[in-house]
């Protein structure tokens, strides 16, 4: 029973996508402008899992991107998986920090998602996959996109290469909070950061016991 709702799961998902696709030939979205025609990130790792709604697996992801050795397996403990999906979204940044990571959040615009990876850094996002019969929320990052097309590609679940379009990417991520953030070395200065956020997050890094890396935020910050 649970294979045949997986794909049945999947057939949903995959229908959305098609519909965002067919609005491919809209017009130009604002902020755009001025952003690679497209890009795709290469060498991030990807663990494929549907568990937990992809959290650990996405995490995973970001950490090892870092050059840190870790499976979703590892950061089960962490996140208080099993037991704690409820407080996922806050469990995700505390592991984060543990690791000495920054955790930078994005204002809710796909210019902003869009612009970071541009400049090279994959965006972990939340987004709700389904439709108005079966819904629930996914976590996935955002690791391309292709402005002529009109389209975004995302490491979600089982799929390595989810292409969205923008327009159901974007009611997909509204209707799971226009949640966004970046997963950030102590020195990688997101692209036109904000300098009172990251010293926000430098601070909430010390705060967590590491203020060695919070630190060298600020540092970075200041060299930037």
């Amino acid at each position: 029973m649970l294979p045949v709702f997986s794909r049945f799961k999947f057939v949903l998902l995959a229908g959305a996508c098609v519909l965002g696709l067919m609005g491919c030939a809209g017009s130009p979205r604002p902020g755009l402008q001025g952003l690679p025609e497209r890009v795709e990130l290469t060498g991030l790792p990807f663990f494929r899992g549907d568990a937990y709604q992809g959290g650990p697996q996405v995490l995973a992801s970001m950490i090892s991107q870092q050059g840190i050795v870790i499976t979703p397996g590892l950061l089960l403990k962490s996140l208080h998986l099993p037991g704690a999906e409820a407080q996922l979204e806050q469990n995700l940044q505390v592991a984060a920090r543990d690791f000495g990571m920054v955790v930078y959040p994005l204002d809710n615009t796909l210019a902003q998602v869009l612009t970071q990876v541009a400049a090279g850094y994959p965006v972990m996002v939340r987004i709700t996959e389904g439709s108005a019969f079966w819904a629930e929320p996914r976590y996935a990052i955002v690791a391309g996109y292709n402005r002529h097309k009109q389209t975004i590609l995302l490491r979600s679940g089982m799929n390595r290469r989810l292409v969205m379009g923008f327009g159901s990417f974007e009611s997909a991520w509204d209707s799971a909070g226009h949640w966004a953030i970046l997963v950030q070395g102590p020195t990688q200065i997101p692209a036109k950061v904000d300098s009172q956020r990251w010293l926000k997050a430098a601070a909430d890094l010390a705060q967590a016991g590491q203020e060695q890396a919070a630190a060298r935020a600020v540092k970075a910050l200041g060299a930037h």
